[in-house]
Formats: C-alpha cells, sequence, structure tokens
C-alpha cells in the first residue's frame, strides 16, 4: 500500500556542481543533507521517488535507546538530542513526543537479559528501570496477558513518520541544499578511481564527496561499482488502526504485540520479530555471512521464499550504463504487498491482550524492506577503494530512530569532521577484512 508523506518542494534548477551529493531522501540522508546544509556546506540532496516514501515512512515510528546494542548506543542517545531539537530549528513538527517506552515480559532471561544490558547502559550515561510484575502491569494498564515484569525507558520517544523526512528535507532546502524528488542517481562519476560526481537520470552533477544513503537499494547501487555492501532485505508487515481508546500513551512492545499510539489517536501495530525474505541474487551472493544470524533466534520467525526480488527491484541482478533507464527508475517507489494474514494476527493479539479494543479495526496495512547487516549494526563508512564514496545504509530496522545520528556522522565524514560518536565499529571493512561477524545482540 503507497504510504501518504507530506509533500516536500524541489529546488528551481538542478545544480551543476555541489561539495557533497547525498543519494536517497529517507531519514538519513535527509538528516545528513541537513546538517550539511546548516553548516553551509553545499549540498545537493536526489531522491529517485519522494522524500521518505520508503521504509523511513513504514517502520513503527518508535524513537529508542532501551535495548539497543552498545555499538548503537551512544548513536541512538546523540539521535534523541537531535529528534528533541528539530521542531524548533526548522519550524516544523516531525510528530516528536517523550512518552516512554515499555517492554513487559513473561520470560525470566528476558529479564536478566534486560537487566545486564541496563547495567553496562548505565556506563554509557542512558538509564533504564526495572519493573515489577505490578509496576509492569500500571505502566500497561488493562492487559490480560501473563507478565511478570518489564522494563521502563522514560527518555524514549516517538515520531511520526509520514511527517519526520519532508519536515527535515524542507529545512534543509531552506538552509541552501538542493533537492529534487524524481531525481535517480544512476552511478558515480570517476576519474582516476576517485569520486568526481554523480550520474543522474537529467545529467551530470560534479562532487567531489558522494554519501549513498539509499536503504534496500544501496547495496545494488554498490555493488555497479565493484563495492560490497552484505545486505539481506527484510519485508516486514505494519498496520494503523481505527481510533481507539488509550491503553498506552507511547510505545509498548508485549510478548505477542508491538504498538505506538498514534497523535490521531489510533495506533501503529505489528508483531514483532517476523518478516519475510524472498530469495534472489543478493542474498544468495551474501549468504555465507548472515550464517550465525540465521542460526540466532533473531531469524526464527522469518519466512523464506521465492517471490519476484529475483528478477527486479533492490536483490536483483545485473548491470546497466549511465545513459540507459536503471533500476532505481524502473521503481521508484518500493512498495512491497503486506501479509495480510500477518496484519490480522497483530489485531487479534492486541484484542486478546486488550479486550477493550475489541471493537477497533483495520483502518489500513503496509509492508517496507529494511536493509540489514550481517550483524544488525549499520555501516556509516568511507569506502576506501573509492575516495570521496561514503556509505550509510544496513540500518537493520532500526534507521528511523538512530537516523538523526547516523546523518550526523556522514555528515562529518563526507568534510573530515571529528566524527559525532566513534565510527569504527560501523566501517564496512569488517565484512572483508577476516573479522569474525558478530552474531546479533540486542534489537
Amino acid at each position: 500500500m503507497f504510504i501518504n508523506v507530506d509533500a516536500v518542494h524541489d529546488s528551481p534548477a538542478l545544480p551543476e556542481q555541489v561539495d557533497v551529493v547525498v543519494i536517497g531522501g529517507g531519514i538519513v540522508g535527509t538528516t545528513a543533507a541537513y546538517e550539511l546544509a546548516r553548516q553551509g556546506v553545499s549540498v545537493a540532496l536526489l531522491e529517485k521517488g519522494l522524500i521518505g516514501a520508503e521504509q523511513s515512512s513504514r517502520n513503527w515510528g518508535w524513537v529508542r535507546q532501551q535495548n539497543r546494542d552498545m555499538f548503537e548506543l551512544p548513536l541512538a542517545m546523540y539521535s534523541l538530542d537531535r529528534w528533541q531539537a528539530f521542531s524548533t530549528e526548522i519550524g516544523r513538527d516531525v510528530g516528536f513526543r517523550r512518552n516512554g517506552i515499555v517492554y513487559t515480559t513473561d520470560s525470566q532471561a528476558s529479564l536478566a537479559k534486560w537487566e545486564a544490558w541496563g547495567q553496562q547502559a548505565q556506563e554509557q550515561g542512558f538509564t533504564s528501570h526495572m519493573l515489577s510484575a505490578e509496576e509492569a502491569r500500571e505502566r500497561a494498564p488493562g492487559t490480560t496477558s501473563t507478565c511478570i515484569g518489564g522494563v521502563w525507558s522514560p527518555s524514549d520517544a516517538q515520531a511520526e513518520p509520514s511527517m519526520a523526512c519532508s519536515a527535515i528535507a524542507t529545512g534543509a532546502r531552506e538552509h541552501g541544499a538542493y533537492l529534487h524528488q524524481n531525481c535517480a542517481v544512476r552511478g558515480l562519476d570517476l576519474h582516476d578511481g576517485r569520486v568526481g560526481g554523480v550520474w543522474t537520470e537529467h545529467g551530470l552533477i560534479k562532487a567531489s564527496t558522494v554519501i549513498c544513503a539509499g536503504g534496500a537499494w544501496s547495496s545494488r547501487f554498490c555493488r555497479r561499482h565493484g563495492v560490497e555492501l552484505p545486505s539481506a532485505n527484510i519485508m516486514g508487515t505494519a498496520l494503523q488502526t481505527t481510533a481507539a481508546p488509550e491503553v498506552t500513551p507511547g510505545c509498548l512492545i508485549t510478548p505477542k504485540v508491538a504498538l505506538r499510539r498514534r497523535l490521531d489517536g489510533s495506533y501503529t501495530l505489528a508483531l514483532p520479530g517476523l518478516g519475510r525474505v524472498e530469495i534472489s541474487p543478493q542474498g544468495i551472493r551474501y549468504a555465507s555471512k548472515f550464517y550465525a544470524a540465521y542460526r540466532s533466534k533473531l531469524a526464527k520467525k522469518l519466512q523464506i521464499r521465492i517471490g519476484a526480488s529475483f528478477f527486479n527491484g533492490p536483490e536483483a541482478a545485473g548491470s546497466w550504463q549511465f545513459d540507459q533507464v536503471s533500476p532505481f527508475e524502473r521503481q521508484r517507489v518500493l512498495d512491497p504487498t503486506p501479509d495480510i494474514p500477518q496484519a490480522r494476527a497483530a489485531l487479534a493479539a492486541l484484542q486478546a491482550e486488550y479486550p477493550a479494543l475489541k471493537g477497533v479495526h483495520i483502518a489500513r496495512a503496509w509492508a517496507g524492506m529494511i536493509d540489514t547487516t550481517p550483524d544488525m549494526i549499520p555501516i556509516i563508512s568511507p569506502v576506501d577503494a573509492i575516495p570521496g564514496f561514503i556509505v550509510a545504509a544496513g540500518f537493520s530496522g532500526h534507521g528511523f530512530g538512530i537516523g538523526p545520528g547516523a546523518g550526523r556522522l556522514a555528515a562529518d565524514l563526507a568534510t573530515n569532521s571529528a566524527p559525532v560518536v566513534n565510527p569504527l565499529p560501523y566501517h564496512i571493512k569488517r565484512f572483508s577484512d577476516g573479522s569474525r561477524i558478530r552474531q546479533p545482540e540486542m534489537m
């Protein structure tokens, strides 16, 4: 189902030359362009379809620090500060509300894991609170599920996916960035092995630095230039309910269902951990690197199927010339078919857990494609083999929440500035230098 996002106006004319080109108008690309423009850097933000129309408007809308991998936590903590500041800086609402996030569980092992994580997180300056069974029920009133405890992160938040990228991209344009939608980048213009610009469907833009923040399309773009970016695209389904009574003001995840209270009084709803992977040339190419992830419990709920991804879209094989129509133009907006039985199961789980919501219905359901790395940690990194080329991709379902920090880090790498967080854990070379691929930890 196509997602409605707030409209964004393009710049009048395509530039001939800028300092930095940002490929991709999702949360990472828009924030990278915004941070660069705010610093006075000449930047062009180019999107093959519409700003925010793919996974950045199809996610749950959670802005979370709780239960992040320790490598991601500094980026998540910085991102919360930027989320807080956006509406004031830009003068447009991004839907940011700091209502906290609650996890409840019927598993003693989960409680022990959360408590151990919390002790490590406190060393980095983040505090959450373990909840007794009674406290967890108070944070999630009305539930009928068995609950032995939980964890509460009061500083965590939410934002509205259909609003956020559009507001940030508009802020970038108002700071002087060039912004162009329906403008696919077909490839890099290289001179003596380093970046000299990009070839778009409308011609050449010269630039000494390019940031690729193309989400599910990033790996295919990189392969066109001989850069290996291990990624598996996981299709996830979510839904919006009709307006409903409030059972939580913010975000809540139980053993059965994940939900977020939306600004209009409805809920965004999903079944945690479920997804679909289609067999594809890209998947086969990188299968060995995902061995640990596929063996972990994180992959036990994935359905593996044969589908259209083998021949079309971001995971297909094949190359193209820069004066030819590229795959990015053939599919302007990636709009997977939602799993309707899964959406119905999510609604049934919600209603079983909250009898007060028996009269709630599905208003709409949609699917998105989540670009996922073998260790579920993003790649935010220069590509050593192509000076001037930076990749920010593989956010593994965490991109919306940590997008502002990721965009800022990509901007820092583009300008050779002091990085806002240590960039080493996000370097692309960890998948090619012989290092053991870490098994995914927290999600």
